[in-house]
């Protein structure tokens, strides 16, 4: 067997016992499925502004796009509980309201955006409803209740993981040894060269095996995923990562945006939380010259921070946190922002369906506000 690519190792053990190292996967990865889009009622609704003028393009035209539409779950004094979203939304049309004629009832076609907190809406007892938002936070009125028009679609069927040219030890050999029908649960994990973990990879249940074509002694085993699949993109990360953690600043920059956003996964897992803060006061020198979207910025910046590969957050929340201490370097600090037109020009304006990535100006802002003095060259 050649150098492998992965190890399983038991779910539940304490020192991850490594139960086989495998030469290669299939089946590993796997994108989400873009949002299913369905047929949605604002019922009782009073249209305001963009939402107005999509009814009146609708009934001039059969449809109209609307963009996203947030909903704000209301109490019943009608402050904001929480906020459920819809995104590419288009207004098919309008009737008046059956409980109420003075209202309309609006259908929409929508699909539903992956950062909802929940799966449907539910606003609590004596609640007005919601009030309708844009992406933006402008109003668009208000509504009573949502409905949704089932459509019947079937579920997609992921295919099990394959591992292949596996040599089976431990509890997973005595139990291929025994003819077990049950292999147990196991995690599968990502090694470089020096059979170093890279990353976790996915957590599951195996439920066969057969005698691999790769080597005598090799099984090759199936793998029954029950948590979420890392993307495609991670593999384009991984093997970035391969010879170990990089070297070289800037290797994430190659990647695409779903490339760089896994980048930031990988790098938060694999950072030092032991090491103690460099002292404060200190400056630090930020690349621009790849940050064309919102996660190559905090590529970069998790290198200006803590070197190549390093992390220092992937969001501004996160980012926050950092901040606080225990990730390298905490305020006061200076930051030198080189080839800072480049993100000036490119941040900020990806399309996207519900949540817009920051802005040049938003990111500087945030940083001058916690005490971070930022120097543009």
């Amino acid at each position: 067997m050649g150098q492998p690519k992965y190890a399983l190792v038991a779910y539940d053990a304490d020192d991850d016992e490594v139960w086989a190292l495998c030469a290669d996967a299939e089946n590993l990865f796997g994108d989400p499925p873009p949002s299913a889009r369905g047929t949605y009622e604002l019922i009782g609704c009073v249209p305001e502004g963009e939402l107005n003028t999509a009814l009146a393009r609708a009934r001039a035209e059969g449809s109209a796009p609307l963009g996203s539409l947030v909903l704000q779950i209301l109490d019943k004094k009608g402050e904001r509980v929480e906020e459920w979203s819809l995104q590419d939304v288009r207004v098919l049309g309008d009737r008046p309201c059956a409980r109420d004629l003075s209202l309309r009832d609006v259908t929409i076609e929508a699909g539903e955006s992956p950062h909802n907190p929940f799966d449907y809406p539910q606003y609590p007892p004596l609640s007005p409803g919601y009030r309708l938002l844009s992406a933006e936070d402008e109003p668009l009125g208000s509504c009573r209740d949502l409905a949704y028009v089932q459509e019947g679609q079937p579920d997609l069927v992921e295919p099990s993981v394959r591992l292949f040219g596996c040599s089976p030890r431990g509890a997973l050999r005595m139990a291929l040894d025994a003819g077990e029908e049950d292999l147990g649960h196991a995690k599968l994990v990502r090694l470089d060269v020096t059979g170093r973990t890279v990353q976790s990879a996915v957590e599951g249940e195996l439920i066969a095996w057969i005698p691999s074509a790769r080597g005598r002694g090799l099984v090759d085993l199936t793998l029954e995923p029950w948590s979420e699949r890392p993307p495609t993109a991670a593999d384009e990360v991984w093997e970035l990562w391969s010879e170990g953690r990089p070297a070289l600043l800037n290797a994430w920059a190659r990647c695409g945006m779903e490339g760089r956003r896994y980048w930031l996964s990988t790098a938060l897992d694999n950072h030092d939380g032991h090491q103690p803060d460099a002292a404060p006061g200190g400056t630090y020198h930020l690349d621009g010259r790849h940050i064309t979207d919102e996660p190559g910025f905090f590529c970069a910046l998790g290198e200006a921070m803590n070197g190549p590969a390093g992390y220092f957050g992937r969001g501004l929340d996160a980012l926050a946190d950092c901040l606080c201490g225990h990730w390298g370097v905490r305020p006061p600090f200076t930051l030198v922002w080189h080839d800072a037109e480049i993100a000036r020009t490119c941040l900020g304006l990806t399309p996207h369906s519900d949540h817009r990535p920051s802005t040049f100006e938003e990111l500087l802002a945030f940083l001058e506000g916690k005490g971070i003095e930022v120097r543009l060259a």
